[in-house]
């Protein structure tokens, strides 16, 4: 186990210098990099090339990504090209946003998926499980946000039952009933999205782990047909399902860009659309490899947990 996790860590250290040096190398390369901000109308070329200069832009590629990788591993995420304002003063505040909305739809839509995909994997084709595919569809093919403004017209502008956008109500900040007033909207947006595959994947895996061997024999045996459900199948289907959960970690800090900007919920995802319209790279690679390094963890997670669920896993042996 300490030989894998030891293994594991060398091969994240090596994934994230390579998204760092892509994700670098690509902002920069892009028409309108970050010199080009300097260059508005109501600054003078002259005036921009003496900012860029102060600020090292002019130096050559790989002196300005090593002295900016030097800054992250101390700590010091860099600051706005215009304000000069710290990019952790901004960056922070909206993970923590990110994560409260993320978090409630992430465990939300798991309490909900993994029950109802074990019981529609035991009534096929029942009713229950057919609206849970008439959810998926529309799960899928729905758009976020066309979702979230139909929510916002119909519930709070025409019923005013609950409030149009936000994080809290102007005066309200802290106020635990309001922040849940306020995430009832958009945790019901990325619920459903996320419903649409959660519950899918559980009812799938759960028939092809049903068709199994043991279970015909745990069935043959007489053991009745909720323990073979629950004692000796479940766990197992729920190995499919732990590799989305993983993948799906970044949600957590990443936030949905649309929906937070549809709510106007101060979160991750709204501020990296802000800041790729304002042109504030030293923001975007922030979020970027702080989205990767959850990446990774989200990576490391799941192969624990599949050992967790599944003793025939073992790690650093061969195994996931």
């Amino acid at each position: 186990m300490g030989e894998y996790l030891i293994r594991r860590t060398l091969q994240s250290v090596v994934v994230l210098f390579l998204i760092s040096v892509f994700t670098f190398g690509l902002i920069h390369a892009a028409p309108g990099g970050p010199t080009q901000i300097f260059l508005s109308p109501g600054l003078s070329v002259e005036a921009g090339q003496i900012k860029a200069e102060q600020l090292g832009l002019n130096d050559p590629l790989p002196q300005q990504y090593f002295r900016w990788l030097g800054n992250i591993l101390t700590g010091d995420l860099g600051a706005t090209f215009k304000n000069n304002i710290p990019v952790g003063d901004i960056l922070w505040p909206t993970v923590k946003n990110s994560v409260i909305l993320m978090s409630v739809t992430w465990i939300l839509t798991l309490l909900i998926a993994i029950p109802w995909g074990v019981y529609n994997s035991t009534k096929e084709y029942g009713l229950s499980d057919q609206t849970a595919s008439f959810i998926s569809y529309v799960g899928f093919a729905m758009p976020t946000f066309w979702f979230g403004i139909i929510l916002q017209s119909t519930i709070s502008i025409k019923l005013d039952w609950l409030p149009l956008s936000d994080m809290y109500t102007i005066g309200k900040q802290g106020d635990i009933p309001d922040l849940l007033m306020h995430m009832v909207l958009p945790v019901s947006v990325l619920t459903l999205i996320s419903l649409a595959g959660y519950q899918k994947y559980m009812r799938s895996s759960m028939l092809e782990v049903l068709q199994q061997d043991y279970i015909r024999t745990a069935r043959a045996k007489g053991v009745k047909e909720n323990k073979v459900v629950f004692r000796h199948a479940w766990r197992n289907a729920l190995i499919p399902l732990i590799t989305l959960i993983g993948l799906d970690l970044p949600m957590l800090v990443g936030g949905a860009a649309l929906t937070e900007k549809v709510f106007n919920w101060p979160g991750m995802g709204s501020l990296f659309v802000d800041m790729a319209m304002a042109r504030e790279y030293s923001v975007l690679m922030a979020i970027t490899l702080l989205s990767a390094v959850f990446v990774v963890i989200g990576n490391l997670i799941a192969d624990i947990l599949y050992a967790a669920v599944d003793p025939r896993v073992q790690l650093g042996k061969g195994g996931k």
